[in-house]
């Protein structure tokens, strides 16, 4: 028997070659294995716990995630791809679980706590109940689908283990409804943005986007930070600290590399040069799946009927775990 999936993004901007190295590709190769039942959840929800104030950037976001799904691989014949506020099954399970859970739990939880730090611009001292519950509405995610794998980064192993103590507890108290998950860490590492921060994002100004035009990737290359030390073409060179250089290992191939790297030293290959190879390396890799973007953008259609099947064959899967909540429960009075 396939074991299942449960995966997904929250849809707050467009995904960039980070978010491609460190589990997109990995979640391709998963579904095409032939060996798993995957759902992919577009998390509207908690996207917005921190963008409650802006919920059309949400909504617009959700076409925006799905389109680079398609255009990465994923495939609807083969992945359930659903959106979360569609399922109210979850929404449901998220209030019994909060019974489970205390506040000084939640409080403790490693992750919570680094995102609080982060978003306390947003929130000050006044953090929200659904910011701080977003433990246990993942939790819900998970289960409601039965997942027994989530391929995360490491950053994610505390809301993982958090979900794994509330199964145990509803468990312990209602009958063994739910498996315990088990998280599968991601084998990409993070990749860095082009100024060589160890975090790559929107906010930042150094992400390459799956979707960016051309031009835009060439400005965003030509930007790159290169060796602080090497002034003149002639100068000897340390690839190891340019970010060039360690984009070429994502993008060009191991020949190429090498060459680069020893030139590099040697003093014998620009700046300029080095980075015009490079913009030209990521428009080729990345031409498929752009192709494949522009199609879904012209035929948005195709999108929402992809997501609406989607959602309704997700729904169906709900349903038939809530009928096993309730029972467990005691709540099917009429059942």
């Amino acid at each position: 028997m396939k074991k299942r999936i449960l995966t997904g993004d929250r849809p707050t901007g467009k995904l960039h070659i980070g978010h491609y190295f460190g589990s997109l590709k990995k979640r391709v190769e998963m579904q095409n294995s032939g060996d798993y039942e995957m759902y992919i959840l577009i998390a509207d929800v908690q996207a917005l716990t921190d963008n409650f104030n802006n919920p059309e950037k949400v909504r617009n976001n959700v076409r925006e995630l799905m389109m680079d799904y398609l255009s990465c691989g994923i495939d609807p014949k083969k992945t359930t791809i659903y959106i979360q506020s569609m399922i109210p099954e979850t929404a449901e399970l998220t209030v019994y679980y909060s019974n489970l859970v205390t506040i000084a739990r939640l409080q403790r939880n490693p992750t919570v706590k680094t995102e609080i730090a982060q978003k306390k611009d947003l929130f000050g001292e006044s953090v929200t109940y659904g910011f701080l519950g977003y433990p246990v509405s993942q939790a819900a995610d998970i289960t409601t689908f039965q997942g027994e794998l989530v391929p995360a980064g490491e950053d994610q192993e505390p809301l993982i283990e958090q979900c794994r103590e509330i199964v145990r507890k509803f468990n312990s108290i209602y009958g063994e409804v739910f498996k315990e998950p088990q998280i599968v860490l991601s084998e990409g590492k993070r990749i860095k943005g082009l100024d060589g921060n160890e975090k790559m994002g929107k906010s930042l100004g150094n992400a390459i986007y799956l979707s960016d035009s051309e031009e835009e990737i060439t400005k965003k290359v030509m930007s790159a930070v290169t060796d602080p030390n090497r002034i003149k073409k002639d100068d000897l060179g340390n690839p190891d600290v340019c970010m060039v250089y360690y984009y070429h290992k994502l993008f060009s191939v191991n020949d190429e590399v090498q060459n680069i790297c020893k030139e590099c030293k040697a003093g014998e290959r620009g700046c300029v040069a080095c980075k015009k190879q490079l913009t030209k390396n990521i428009i080729e890799y990345l031409r498929p799946i752009k192709e494949k973007r522009a199609y879904y953008e012209e035929h948005p259609e195709i999108v929402d009927e992809i997501l609406k099947e989607g959602t309704e064959k997700a729904r169906i899967v709900a349903k038939d775990t809530m009928k096993k909540v309730k029972k467990a429960m005691k709540l099917d009075y009429f059942d």
